[in-house]
């Protein structure tokens, strides 16, 4: 398997405001659990008129150490990379206490009837305006993109803070660990496209919510590429051996990650499979691809 030089060197101090570029600041949540590494990172652009990016989870003192850190300026707008629960229920609360205008792709992917994901979304969410790919919204001595980037979840935005060049990228690509891509929602065949999406641009430094700065993104980004494609090739060797089922080969290809997360690289398997089925690549007994079938070339 091609290797991604994880950054697990994270210095913070949980609740402290801390510069991270000369106009972007951050504060972290005490919400560390296999998803968020050590916590939410909510992030503060500009001095003076300000924008919050991701408020982070419904937790009191999160929500007062933010504010906290912006009570001598005024927030002009409020960000959301995306609609997991560790990045948007604080959102309401810092929306009311600012004034600012909350802006995102939209409100949380429904499933279908009876279909559980691996992540929880809040479906209380919507956001005042709508952001497009491309879309430049301008603050005072700061200017922010929308990079659509779905995938992890299909409303995925990336903000591209100009006068920085740094990519804020949400959970799309992180430091610490790869994403999560769980379907319905989650898409592989997206999330490879949204990761070649990066290559071709000039942001120079990735800071992901959760977890520490990226430094060299673009190398970065293209091991992130190669290890999906290893993944497949994983799959692909197990299936030469006979039909097998996701269990048994997560079992296999997962050796390197710790059981209690074997559920969720579950969920990025069969984004892998149902893409592979569609693409011809595999096959199962009625050509869907679903967490209990079984997989054959």
């Amino acid at each position: 398997m091609p290797g991604i030089p994880f950054i697990r060197d994270f210095k913070f101090d949980y609740g402290t405001a801390m510069e991270v570029t000369p106009l972007i600041r951050r504060v972290v949540a005490h919400n560390p659990n296999p998803f968020t590494f050590k916590g939410t990172g909510t992030y503060i652009v500009g001095h003076g008129k300000v924008a919050i990016v991701d408020p982070g989870p419904d937790d009191q003192e999160h929500i007062d150490a933010v504010l906290r850190a912006v009570r001598a300026e005024t927030v002009t707008h409020i960000f959301v990379t995306h609609t997991h629960v560790d990045h948007v229920p604080a959102t309401p609360a810092m929306a009311r206490a600012t004034g600012a205008k909350v802006y995102s792709y939209g409100p949380h992917p429904k499933p279908p009837a009876g279909v559980a994901t691996e992540q929880e979304g809040d479906f209380s969410f919507a956001p005042d305006i709508k952001l497009n790919d491309g879309d430049v919204v301008h603050g005072d001595g700061w200017n922010v993109e929308a990079v659509y980037t779905p995938g992890h979840i299909s409303n995925h935005l990336c903000f591209a803070v100009k006068e920085d060049n740094a990519l804020l990228s949400g959970d799309h690509v992180m430091g610490w660990s790869t994403a999560v891509i769980s379907p319905p929602d989650g898409n592989m065949a997206d999330y490879f496209a949204s990761l070649r999406k990066l290559l071709p641009r000039e942001e120079t430094l990735y800071i992901p919510t959760h977890g520490a700065e990226i430094r060299n993104p673009h190398p970065f980004v293209e091991s992130y590429i190669e290890h999906r494609l290893g993944r497949e090739a994983q799959i692909m060797a197990r299936l030469k051996e006979g039909p097998q089922t996701v269990p048994q080969m997560v079992a296999k290809n997962y050796t390197d990650t710790p059981i209690h997360l074997h559920a969720a690289a579950g969920r990025s398997m069969l984004a892998h499979l149902i893409q592979m089925v569609k693409d011809g690549r595999i096959k199962t007994e009625d050509g869907q691809a679903r967490i209990d079938s079984t997989y054959r070339l």
